[in-house]
Formats: structure tokens, C-alpha cells, sequence
């Protein structure tokens, strides 16, 4: 089985990046002869990888090899912030100039001591501290939210006066110190619902600041609601427990990725047929089959796009 050119003529993107879903992930270039070019990633993976045949600039070169697109879909921007990082620290393409990304590897530290309880962004993590993420920024934007509703810093014993009265707008103890504690764990431990309750907070905050036409405050919220996604956003591909080969097969192709040391850093594609395929499948860890499964039937399309239009086409023409 040969794998389908997909190169555009006169400059013209490849057919197969139409195919490419409005969603977040990792895109990866190779030349006619399969040699990887480019590793990148995107929160609209067919924006981004389209907007390659517009103003090309520098990358004109490296466009004009461009022979076939492939893709990895993830289930945050975080998530394939990761991914890109992990495979461009495991090996670089040509035009790859940096490893990936240039946010720094953080963790929140969350205490609930009587004397400093809180929460601090830190680069070297200590046992039950949450991370690790990316973004020194965008952590501390997201904790400045977490404090905003739950104001564990001012909930410590022997306050000086100051302090104490703060606490008591905030509406802070030692009392509810310990409470507090638990809300912001449950943010930091994705806890949909807890999630929910405190978007819902800031997004009503912002509403109320914009009211008052207090935009840079209110400004400052919406940062914080995006840094929040951004960190409670779903992140598996680094931090998983074990080693695995994660594998998916769909329509002659299979997609495998390699996790070592709790880093999916490996991604490999190829044509296979159902009967090779079945070997592969059966060691992928059951929370991996997901995800396996969907970047198959995404890696089967972009091999073939013309079918995939012809099918939409198709479609169309039923409805």
C-alpha cells in the first residue's frame, strides 16, 4: 500500500488540510520522501496548518517540500503543548529551530499550614503538588483566579491587623481554612463540577466589572478564566503512570505512540492491515483507546482526502 501524495499544486495547500478538524493538536510535515520536516501545534489544527500557504516568508522553502500532512487531535491546547514538546525533545526536524514552546515546567504548590497556607507556582515539585504544566504565566494567572474566590492566603492564624481585616472582606478565617483547601484541590484535580462553580464565579465577576465599565479589571478576570482552562484542561500525554505503546488502526493505517518515563514522546504511522493490527491493539491501556482510535480514523482520512471529499460530497448530496 503506497501512501497518497497530497501536495498542492501552484502553491495551493494539500487537499488533506481541509480535512483537518477545528480542534487542538499536533501537526507534523514530511517531504516526498517521508523525511519529517516540521513538528508544530495548534489550537485549530486546520487554521493553523492552512495558514501555512499564505504569507509564507521564511518558510517558503520548507512549504514548497511539503508532500503529505499528518496530525495528532488532543483534548486541550495544554495537552498538545505537551505533546509537541515531548516529540521535539525526543528528536528535531530540520525546521524546528527551538525544542518546543517556550514555557517554562511548573507545579502549583498548594498548603494549608496555620502559618503560611496558600498557594505558590514552583519549577522544582515536592511529593502531592499538582502539575507539572506549562506556562509560568499563565499558572500564576490561573492561580490569582483560584484565589480571587477562595482566599486561602488569608485564612492563617496570628494575622497583624491589616491583614486580619482583609480576611474578614475576603471573607477568610482559620476556620475555613481547611475548606478551602479542599475547593481549590478539587479545582486543581479537574473535578468538573468544581470547575464549573468557579468559572461561573469569575465569569459573573468579569460581567459585573464590564458593568461598571471597569474593562482592565475585567480584562484581568477574562485572563484569569482562560488561564483556568488552561490548567484544568485535560492532560494525560505527560505525568501518565506507566510505560505503553498506545495504538489505534483505521481503513489500513495504524497510529502507535510511545509513553517512556511518563511522556507520550514517540509517534509513528503506517499502513497495516486489520490482521498485523490486532496484535498492536490489544496492549493499549483501555484509557488510551480513545484517543488511539479517533487519531487512526484522522491519519486513514488525511492518507486518502480525496475519498474523504468524495464522502462528504456524498453526504451532501443525501441530506
Amino acid at each position: 500500500m503506497q501512501w497518497a501524495h497530497t501536495v498542492g499544486s501552484q502553491g495551493t495547500a494539500p487537499v488533506s488540510a481541509a480535512v483537518l478538524p477545528q480542534a487542538p493538536g499536533v501537526y507534523r510535515f514530511r517531504d516526498r520522501a517521508g523525511r519529517v520536516l516540521y513538528i508544530g501545534r495548534a489550537v485549530s489544527l486546520r487554521r493553523r496548518v492552512l495558514s501555512y500557504w499564505g504569507d509564507l516568508g521564511d518558510l517558503a522553502p520548507m512549504v514548497a517540500r511539503i508532500a503529505r500532512v499528518e496530525a495528532v487531535t488532543c483534548d486541550s491546547a495544554h495537552e498538545a503543548a505537551w505533546l509537541e514538546r515531548n516529540l521535539l525533545e525526543h528528536r528535531r526536524p530540520p525546521w524546528n529551530r527551538t525544542p518546543g514552546g517556550q514555557e517554562a515546567e511548573v507545579w502549583i504548590r498548594l498548603s494549608a499550614s496555620p502559618r503560611h497556607p496558600g498557594l505558590t507556582v514552583v519549577r522544582q515539585p515536592a511529593p502531592g503538588d499538582f502539575g507539572p504544566y506549562l506556562g509560568s504565566q499563565k499558572v500564576r494567572e490561573a492561580v490569582s483566579g483560584l484565589g480571587r474566590v477562595f482566599p486561602l492566603g488569608y485564612a492563617g492564624d496570628a494575622r497583624p491587623g491589616t491583614e486580619r481585616d482583609m480576611a474578614r472582606v475576603r471573607g477568610a478565617s482559620p476556620a475555613a481554612r481547611s475548606g478551602l483547601a479542599r475547593a481549590i484541590a478539587a479545582v486543581l484535580d479537574r473535578d468538573q463540577a468544581a470547575v464549573a462553580a468557579l468559572r461561573t464565579e469569575l465569569t459573573a465577576r468579569r460581567g459585573t466589572a464590564a458593568a461598571a465599565l471597569a474593562f482592565e479589571f475585567a480584562g484581568r478576570l477574562q485572563a484569569e478564566l482562560e488561564a483556568l482552562d488552561w490548567v484544568t484542561g485535560e492532560q494525560k500525554v505527560t505525568g501518565a503512570q506507566d510505560d505503553a505503546d498506545v495504538c489505534g488502526w483505521a481503513d489500513g493505517v495504524l497510529v502507535w505512540f510511545e509513553i517512556r518515563d511518563g511522556r507520550m514522546r514517540g509517534w509513528l504511522q503506517r499502513p497495516c492491515g486489520a490482521a498485523a493490527a490486532r496484535r498492536h491493539l490489544t496492549g493499549t491501556p483501555p484509557g488510551w483507546a480513545g484517543f488511539a482510535r479517533r487519531n487512526a480514523e484522522l491519519a486513514a482520512r488525511l492518507r486518502s482526502p480525496r475519498a474523504e471529499r468524495s464522502a462528504r460530497l456524498r453526504s451532501a448530496g443525501r441530506s
